[in-house]
């Protein structure tokens, strides 16, 4: 069986529903889909506004019928080092459809996250990943990555920003 051609490019405005789903398939992986309150019109506001705040990239399988389809994004945003003292990538999410698996898309994607960050002078690529997701950890472990032992993600969410807003 031939392998499909496959395609990366930034995401369009039109490419907003087909994220959020994969986003959402990413979320009941992680048994967090009770979490996702995004929807297209959220997405389309923070990707396309004057100073956007995440960028996407999608991932594409060209079909038998020569259309190209949805297989896989990776979002993400900048961040900051001070002790870089540069900006670097936080990988927001990375997700290629199962049926997509295996294609190189979860490679190709990292390794254009990591041009980019060549071609922006960033210090650091960096994401999380679940502590029970072996199939990731093995997946960044193979590409050189490494956890960060010692450090631990802490996160406020809407109710302790406003809880400690009000202190």
């Amino acid at each position: 069986m031939t392998r499909p051609a496959t395609r990366l490019r930034a995401a369009q405005r039109t490419d907003c529903a087909e994220i959020v789903a994969m986003v959402r398939e990413l979320a009941e992986y992680e048994r967090l889909l009770h979490e996702v309150e995004m929807d297209e019109a959220r997405l389309e506001a923070e990707l396309f506004c004057d100073r956007p705040v995440v960028e996407a990239v999608v991932a594409e399988v060209q079909g038998q019928d020569g259309g190209w389809m949805p297989a896989g994004v990776a979002l993400f945003t900048h961040n900051f080092s001070t002790f870089v003292g540069r900006r670097g990538i936080y990988l927001e999410d990375l997700f290629v459809r199962p049926q997509y698996r295996g294609l190189g898309l979860g490679l190709a994607l990292l390794r254009h996250l990591a041009q980019l960050c060549l071609e922006r002078q960033c210090g650091r690529l960096e994401w999380s990943v679940l502590d029970w997701n072996e199939p990731a950890i093995g997946f960044y472990r193979s590409i050189g990555a490494r956890p960060m032992d010692g450090w631990t993600v802490n996160r406020l969410d809407r109710a302790g920003i406003a809880a400690l807003a009000a202190r």
